[in-house]
């Protein structure tokens, strides 16, 4: 044996595992391995495969369209607002038209991230506008940086200047030429006209799939916002090109002009119309000069009794709808919505509830002889006073004069109160069925519901009947239908309500033999036509049909002789208007009380409502008129003399001077 060492075998040793042949030789590639290198290698090459196809996809298969789309993110559409149809009247003169207008936008999109609000305080203080409502806009514009915000409109050539010359000053600021609307009657026929205003955001949700955008003006009220579909026109588009940030780089190009809306024709006229105004100025001073100091507004209706067409309608007090043209003043507005003012807005002829009074006996008889509760020459006696009921509470007569019988051609004459109660009396007697016969055929004619004008806002009235009592009120004396409901029903008056548009459609059927129409007043929607051509009628708002009311002829026939009575004989109530005019004219005065809560007085202070309605020529009616003056008095001293103004205009012929006597 070698005496060396290092060339024993070292003994085993149980602290180290056994020796394993596969890791004698590390660097050998077994199957197993190279199998796994393979897939590897493979799915990294597919892997890059795909990758490289993807690339050349995008840059060579689809590189024109991705340029494109590139290029595109740098133009935005911008709307092109379009000029609003003008309003005719029947006899084609330009009620509301558009004039070109300046006015200064701000983009918030171009304007400086620091010094925003300096500049919007610098140009406040060039157009005069208020900065916090400004900063306002700005602060919401965020969201919609192209959306400009129209800070001023009618901007003055000084202004104009001014910011031309200080352009490097105001970015974002630009200079735009834009339609307003303009109204060639100023105040005339305010409230059926309505106005124009920018887009709500309450609006826009619930106009937005009609095509509305952010921005957009419509109609608001009256004519303007009924036939915004048609004066509206097509929005037309522009394009411009910003960088990233949203800021303009270059002028807007134009990309398709914005249509303008139709013309529309209505049946007004605007001759008419002044007339019809004036007459409820002079109305009213009328009543001022019999002392009654609380007239401060009414309503006068004319209608065609042919065919409903509404020649004119005036309510008293009234706005000039320019206040609403452009960035809308508030302290303008103020004016408008303050307590004195009696809200001018507000359209009395459509919307104003009153008790008619005695213009309302028309209805009564009419129902009276149709349910055979009378007979029109049956004679009734009309008395001072009258008791009904079982308590026997006394009904007094507004003549305390007169004691004799009549006729109903008579009474309605005279106005007599007690003739009347005596029908309203008898319809209460009937029964339960009996006592709501009379709204029905109040309801047949118009009555408890809208008219149906087109342009909509019409309040339905109120119609009493023993139902509605009982569901209105909460006490058993309250809800029960008392023999007084009847009797004061019967001459128009405590809880009935009516419009003055309603007694003027129903003035119509007594006028034209029987038919109820349905007032209207869009006529035609017309475009221009050629060169020195007249318009072109696109579309003709056809009338409904007038529908029969039902009424006997023989009942109808002493109705009318019972107004034609009131204008003429030497009792009627109102021949001191109309006896002596030389165009015949039939109609009905009415003094009407209602609560009116006035400064002073205590509550439940009743002031009368003066109503003349009628018609004329008296045989062949071609214009019904329905007059109120609000807290004027008896209908003879204020109402008739007022509807007699409107009659003089449109028949062209004056009536001689007459003397007034405070008549029912």
């Amino acid at each position: 044996m070698s005496s060396n060492p290092y060339q024993q075998r070292r003994a085993p040793s149980g602290r180290f595992l056994p020796p394993d042949p596969r890791v004698r030789e590390p660097h050998r590639l077994t199957p197993q391995l190279a199998l796994r290198v393979a897939i590897l290698g493979v799915v990294t090459l597919v892997a890059f495969t795909i990758l490289f196809f993807r690339l050349w996809s995008l840059q060579v298969l689809s590189g024109d369209e991705h340029l494109n789309a590139a290029q595109n993110n740098q133009l935005r559409l911008v709307r092109v607002e379009a000029p609003r149809g003008p309003i005719l009247d029947r006899r084609g003169r330009v009620v509301v038209s558009n004039v070109p207008g300046t006015a200064v936008q701000l983009w918030v999109g171009a304007m400086p991230t620091e010094g925003r609000y300096e500049l919007v305080q610098r140009l406040a203080r060039v157009l005069h506008v208020s900065p916090k409502a400004l900063a306002r806009e700005v602060d919401d514009g965020r969201l919609d940086p192209l959306t400009p915000i129209t800070v001023k409109t009618s901007v003055g050539e000084e202004q104009v200047n001014y910011l031309y010359e200080h352009q490097a000053e105001f970015p974002g600021v630009e200079i735009v030429q834009i339609y307003l609307r303009d109204y060639a009657y100023a105040a005339l026929a305010a409230q059926i006209l309505g106005y124009t205003g920018e887009i709500s955001p309450e609006e826009l949700k619930r106009l937005r799939r009609d095509g509305y955008r952010v921005g957009d003006r419509l109609g608001k009220s009256g004519i303007e916002a009924a036939y915004d579909y048609l004066l509206r026109g097509r929005a037309g588009l522009a394009q411009m090109r910003v960088d990233s940030l949203g800021r303009q780089l270059a002028p807007i190009e134009l990309r398709r002009e914005a249509l303008p809306g139709y013309a529309l024709r209505l049946t007004l006229d605007m001759r008419l119309q002044r007339a019809a105004e004036e007459a409820l100025r002079y109305g009213i001073d009328l009543a001022h000069q019999n002392k009654h100091w609380a007239a401060n507004g009414g309503a006068i209706v004319a209608l065609d009794p042919r065919d409903g067409a509404v020649l004119a309608m005036a309510s008293a007090p009234t706005y000039k709808p320019s206040v609403y043209v452009g960035r809308i003043d508030p302290k303008k507005l103020r004016t408008l919505y303050d307590e004195s003012a009696n809200n001018p807005l507000f359209n009395r002829a459509i919307a104003g509830l009153y008790p008619p009074g005695s213009t309302w006996k028309p209805v009564t008889a009419l129902a009276g002889m149709e349910e055979h509760v009378f007979s029109p020459y049956e004679s009734l006696q009309c008395s001072p006073f009258a008791y009904f009921g079982l308590d026997r509470q006394k009904f007094r007569n507004w003549n305390p004069y007169v004691n004799r019988p009549m006729t109903l051609p008579e009474a309605l004459a005279e106005s007599c109160d007690t003739y009347f109660y005596e029908i309203g009396n008898r319809f209460y007697e009937g029964g339960s069925e009996s006592r709501v016969r009379m709204q029905r055929w109040a309801r047949r004619f118009g009555f408890g519901g809208p008219t149906r004008l087109d342009i909509g806002g019409e309040a339905d009235g109120l119609l009493p009947t023993p139902e509605w009592r009982r569901k209105t009120f909460e006490s058993d004396w309250d809800r029960a239908w008392n023999p007084g409901d009847s009797i004061q029903l019967a001459i128009g008056q405590k809880d009935l309500l009516v419009t003055p548009l309603q007694m003027a459609a129903f003035y119509a059927m007594l006028a034209n033999g029987g038919n109820v129409v349905t007032p209207y007043l869009a006529s035609n929607v017309e475009q221009p036509g050629g060169k020195g051509s007249p318009r072109v009628v696109l579309r003709r708002f056809a009338p409904r049909p007038p529908q029969p009311a039902g009424v006997d002829p023989a009942a109808l026939a002493a109705i009318r002789d019972g107004l034609y009575l009131a204008t003429h004989s030497v009792s009627g109530t109102s021949s001191g208007v109309f006896s002596n005019y030389s165009v015949p004219i039939s109609g009905k005065t009415g003094t009407a009380e209602k609560v009116v809560p006035l400064p002073g007085y205590p509550s439940g202070h009743l002031e009368d409502q003066s109503w003349w309605c009628g018609w004329g020529p008296s045989d062949a009616a071609r214009l019904v008129v329905c007059a109120l003056i609000e807290n004027g008095g008896h209908g003879s001293s204020a109402a008739a003399p007022a509807a007699l103004r409107v009659f003089e205009r449109y028949f062209g012929v004056e009536a001689p001077a007459s003397t007034v006597v405070d008549t029912d």
